[in-house]
């Protein structure tokens, strides 16, 4: 993790993609977000800041790095896939109104 410092020192070597306070109020709006004329300067920085962030991680070779669904190399337990419940379909399908080849016959809804 880059100290505060050292991230500034680096955002140096890339181009700056600056906004402007306008750019941050039409974000804003777009959002449909409040934000107040106090700390619309403090939120300026803060996005171009994390703008900055963005292109310096684009610059970073991933070529021979491979992609990862999740940081830990964890293992899910899964129980085995064996049938627990006996086949009741005829039980079933006996107390309904109406049955046909096996199917479940239902009223038309749609016409």
């Amino acid at each position: 993790m880059l100290s505060l410092r050292a991230f500034q020192l680096q955002r140096r070597k890339y181009p700056e993609m600056t906004l402007k306070n306008e750019d941050v109020r039409n974000i804003a709006q777009l959002a449909r977000l409040q934000i107040d004329d106090s700390t619309i300067e403090q939120l300026t920085s803060d996005l171009s800041n994390i703008l900055a962030l963005a292109e310096q991680m684009k610059a970073v070779d991933t070529t021979n790095v491979i992609p990862m669904a999740h940081p830990m190399d964890a293992i899910q337990r899964l129980r085995d896939d064996e049938v627990t419940e006996t086949d009741q379909r005829d039980k079933f399908q006996g107390i309904a109104p109406d049955v046909e080849n096996g199917f479940y016959r239902v009223p038309k809804v749609i016409e």
